[in-house]
């Protein structure tokens, strides 16, 4: 049996792109029938949610998602997407956007700062030892910032911004695109979850609907306006199913490293992540203030060898400083979803010294050189698979009329920066787009 259905517009993804085309569409009151289609479900309710548990439970393969050269990935696979899994921060488009691509998100970006109230946490709530980290760098003449937030403690009956808050909010002070679904799903649209599309339906150079599997049932829905908003890993795959070739040959992961200290005083693990921030565009890469989760850690310093899992005892006096390298495109992801992807030669050159520099900051901050470890690569940000000016207009449509692609997959470079106000500022403009053309 196959379930049939006829709609105006198919949303592929419910991350801050898909749901913002959703909620932007619904909300237009163009009289379109929109029909989002999830290949998660939403955990947002369930007990489960936000634990170590939990997160395996509702990411691409139980968290154990690798590059073939070894970087780790996490996936989240559900209502939301990235946002039920992300630190919540934001940064402005940056001005390449405008100057080299001619594609202005700046009053789209600054609607949703104003519209959400996107700030930095009050002060008393950035960390003691957050504070500490971004004052040696300070000293060491690095312009160091309070990090803006998707985060209102005031929506919390008990705020608890710490390291696990990366598995997932319990607090409910995040902000997750899934409310952008809701307020669509209350607006009318038809949001189906445990959908997972697998191709695109397009012939005589139009598009006309999607076909994948929702519960165990094949399914058909068709529209003339289709929408890929399944991430930088998602949408790739999907494309490439739909004859497509060229999706997924080459990509950035904003490659992200976190350069460990121990210091005298309590550590980052109970303060809120990323709380303070540093960007050095001529470097190429993003400085923040991070620790891995308490279960989290000697996991991933395992791999690094027993040596390095056994500083786990010192968790709790331990200070990070995150790395965020503007990787260069390479690598890609084939229809199997095997990916490929590690640092070029210039990329690994970066990253050393930007490894030299996070140890300064540690040092200064008062940790002991001797206890300095390096945790292994990993890819927080899958995008540019799908890139404008490559694969794209600069109005996202793919050369299928009809057929638009909106999430990370667009990039044209990495951004080595919070990604989620540059989706939902392009979903904005593309949402504009398709509404003048209707």
């Amino acid at each position: 049996m196959t379930i049939h259905k006829q709609t105006d517009v198919i949303i592929v993804g419910s991350g801050p792109g898909g749901a913002t085309m959703a909620r932007q569409l619904a909300r237009s009151q163009a009289g379109l029938g929109i029909t989002l289609l999830e290949r998660g479900r939403d955990w947002r309710s369930n007990p489960l949610y936000g634990t170590y548990p939990g997160a395996m439970a509702y990411t691409d393969r139980a968290t154990f998602l690798y590059t073939k050269e070894g970087v780790s990935i996490v996936r989240p696979m559900m209502l939301g997407g990235a946002t039920s899994m992300y630190l919540g921060c934001a940064a402005r488009p940056l001005p390449w956007w405008r100057e080299k691509y001619n594609i202005d998100l700046d009053s789209y970006a600054q609607e949703t700062i104003e519209e959400l109230g996107i700030s930095p946490l009050p002060p008393e709530l950035r960390g003691v030892a957050s504070g500490r980290i971004a004052e040696a760098g300070q000293e060491l003449g690095m312009e160091w910032f309070p990090q803006d937030k998707f985060i209102w403690p005031e929506r919390s009956k008990k705020f608890s911004c710490r390291a696990s808050c990366i598995l997932g909010c319990r607090c409910g002070a995040k902000w997750n695109a899934a409310e952008y679904v809701d307020e669509a799903v209350a607006d009318g649209i038809d949001l189906w979850t445990g959908a997972k599309v697998e191709k695109v339906l397009h012939g005589a150079g139009n598009v006309y609907g999607v076909k994948g599997k929702v519960k165990g049932k094949r399914f058909v829905v068709e529209a003339h306006q289709v929408i890929l908003s399944a991430g930088g890993l998602g949408t790739p795959r999907i494309l490439q199913a739909s004859g497509f070739e060229a999706a997924g040959q080459g990509m950035a992961l904003d490659t992200t490293s976190m350069v460990y200290g121990q210091a005298a005083y309590e550590g980052l693990g109970n303060e809120p992540p990323m709380s303070w921030s540093y960007a050095d565009d001529e470097l190429g890469a993003m400085f923040s203030t991070l620790i891995d989760p308490w279960l989290n850690y000697p996991v991933v310093m395992l791999s690094k060898g027993p040596k390095q899992a056994l500083s786990w005892p010192g968790w709790g006096n331990t200070l990070g400083v995150m790395i965020k390298l503007k990787d260069e495109i390479s690598g890609g992801i084939d229809r199997r979803g095997r990916i490929s992807k590690g640092l070029t030669q210039q990329d690994r050159r970066r990253q050393l010294r930007a490894e030299a520099v996070a140890k300064m900051i540690l040092a200064k901050a008062g940790c002991d050189p001797d206890s300095f470890i390096t945790t292994p690569l990993r890819g927080t940000h899958p995008s540019a698979t799908v890139r404008i000016d490559s694969l794209l207009s600069r109005d996202l449509k793919t050369t299928v009329k009809g057929l638009y692609v909106c999430d990370a997959s667009v990039f044209p470079q990495a951004l080595a920066r919070p990604t989620v106000l540059t989706i939902i500022s392009l979903a904005k403009r593309l949402a504009d787009h398709l509404l003048s053309t209707i």
